[in-house]
């Protein structure tokens, strides 16, 4: 859910999946969308 309201259906990007960076629920993170469908993003950054 981002800040916002709006909500978000968010996947890892490739190089966070490569690298083998975790996500758990309740991180922030930085999701870029998708400009097609704002319903849909990818999530580009974990903040520690």
């Amino acid at each position: 859910q981002i800040d916002g309201g709006h909500s978000v259906l968010a996947t890892i990007s490739g190089k966070m999946r490569k690298h083998y960076i975790r996500i758990a629920p309740g991180d922030r993170v930085k999701v870029e969308l998708s400009p097609y469908d704002l319903n849909r993003g990818r999530i580009t950054f974990r903040n520690r």
